[in-house]
């Protein structure tokens, strides 16, 4: 439940963060507004930003990549806001650097977790300057921002916004208590952004919103300068023979190799580890790699725990209506899977596909 209140305030957070540092807005300035309007990123981040700056909505009614180029090239827009699967996309582009790109003054990215050599990638042939932020739809979105008037440190969330209080916490026997700084724990909340609750469903808001306190269910650190990063979600974490395994740590090391599109990682139940590590990849076209090859790229940069165990080939990967990669169905897939073949012969076998 977002209250009027909730989303005027964090308009003025945002605006604060990305307008009202600049003086380089142009007259009549330009969004691409491609974010569906019925999610809480393109709703408060792009349609009600637009409003509030005064910016004239370019409005596009789903994500193509060769409409997106073409209307980047014709409207010269100042402002862009994407979720990591249209960089991605755009970034499999071979003619990306002829569509005016470079023109743009503002990238935003959100929703989900972007890839650093994504960012990179698309950095380096854009000459722009790609900031992510975070938030959630308990708090309007957002609660944090990389400004573009601060140092931007890939693979960060940023900053809190203003009014914005936040903690990084662990859970022990009822006690909440604050980690230390460059630890992982869970990303509490609090702020005029923060909803008031879930529509009649009082045991989940009890079990979220503590002492004014919105618990976010991610797992996050903070680095000596009070930038923020995202660690996984609590739920994704890989249990795998006693050790934590974070499947973000090892879809980045999987998207270094320029052959890679898209990739998931999940946990996979396993009689002697508990859970193993399992990652879906899908290729970019017309490009081809072995398991073998993948598996000596985690062995080159990942501990010996945390190196996939299968990886299994698609070609197309799961994704919500706004893009963001669904982690759920495949681990919900597979783990059916496992269980059933655990089942019928009590021993795991898969070939590589």
């Amino acid at each position: 439940m977002l209250t009027h209140h909730n989303l005027l305030a964090n308009l003025e957070q945002a605006n604060d963060f990305m307008f009202k540092a600049h003086d380089d807005i142009p007259t009549n300035p330009k969004i691409i507004n491609i974010l569906p309007m019925f999610h809480i990123y393109g709703l408060t981040c792009v349609t009600f930003l637009g409003f509030r700056v005064g910016l004239n909505q370019i409005i596009l009614p789903r994500f193509d990549v060769q409409e997106v180029l073409e209307t980047v090239k014709r409207e010269k827009p100042f402002q862009f806001s994407g979720v990591p699967t249209m960089y991605i996309a755009l970034n499999s582009h071979p003619e990306l650097e002829e569509y005016g790109f470079e023109h743009i003054k503002h990238f935003n990215s959100g929703g989900a977790a972007m890839p650093i050599e994504q960012m990179h990638l698309f950095e380096k042939r854009t000459k722009a300057n790609l900031c992510e932020g975070y938030g959630l739809s308990e708090a309007s979105p957002v609660s944090h921002f990389n400004p573009s008037f601060l140092q931007r440190k890939a693979g960060s969330i940023g900053i809190p916004l203003p009014s914005t209080e936040v903690r990084i916490v662990e859970e022990k026997e009822g006690e909440v208590k604050e980690v230390s700084v460059g630890d992982i724990g869970e990303l509490i909340i609090k702020g005029p952004q923060v909803m008031k609750g879930y529509w009649n469903k009082p045991k989940e808001t009890a079990a979220t919103l503590k002492d004014g306190w919105l618990f976010t269910g991610d797992l996050a650190r903070m680095d000596e300068n009070g930038y923020f990063y995202i660690v996984d979600r609590k739920k994704d974490v890989i249990i795998a023979s006693g050790f934590n395994v974070y499947p973000r740590e090892i879809e980045e090391v999987l998207y270094q190799h320029p052959s890679i599109q898209e990739v998931i990682v999940v946990g996979v139940p396993d009689e002697y580890r508990g859970e193993t590590v399992k990652a879906f990849v899908m290729l970019k076209k017309e490009c081809e790699v072995t398991v073998e090859e993948l598996m000596a790229l985690c062995r080159k940069y990942l501990a010996a725990y945390k190196i996939p165990k299968m990886i299994e080939f698609r070609d197309q990967l799961p994704k919500s209506a706004v893009g963001k990669l669904l982690k759920r169905e495949l681990r919900d897939e597979a783990r059916h899977i496992q269980r059933t073949k655990q089942r019928s012969s009590g021993i795991l076998v898969e070939k590589d596909k």
